[in-house]
């Protein structure tokens, strides 16, 4: 296991793409490294970040990952890193810096809740359970230590 996992998610599940993408991944993630937290619920209290100068107006912009050594990931690179964290290496690779979906995940959070009500959390589903699909092949083609093409 890395030193750096598990990994502690802040989004906000009132936004639906969010929420949506968030259970997608974790249901993928078979290692148990992601812990999901909902900054959007009623009562979440940032007072134990304030000294990393993180605030809950913060998380509610954009995504936050903290590692288990307490270092911030947020926005692109921490999409980035959910998603391999959680082993979907081709989902991951959709927002490395430089990718059509790295470079717009400003104006995709501050637009989230408006695509929210597009079919695009539907498009995050079917991409997720593909990638899923894919993973579970290549699983079962290798067994005893050996894989088969």
């Amino acid at each position: 296991m890395r030193s750096d996992l598990p990994l502690t998610v802040y989004f906000d599940a009132s936004c639906g793409l969010c929420h949506t993408e968030m259970l997608n991944i974790k249901a993928h993630d078979a290692k148990g490294y992601l812990h999901l937290v909902d900054c959007s619920a009623p009562g979440f209290d940032d007072t134990p970040f304030l000294p990393d100068g993180i605030t809950h107006a913060d998380m509610m912009e954009r995504l936050h990952v903290r590692d288990n050594q307490g270092a911030w990931i947020k926005g692109a690179p921490a999409m980035e890193l959910i998603y391999r964290t959680a082993g979907m290496q081709r989902m991951a690779r959709l927002w490395e810096p430089g990718t059509l979906l790295g470079k717009f995940y400003p104006w995709i959070a501050r637009h989230r809740h408006a695509l929210s009500l597009t079919g695009i959390p539907c498009i995050f589903t079917l991409c997720c359970k593909y990638t899923g699909w894919r993973t579970y092949r290549r699983t079962r083609k290798c067994q005893h230590g050996k894989c088969s093409n």
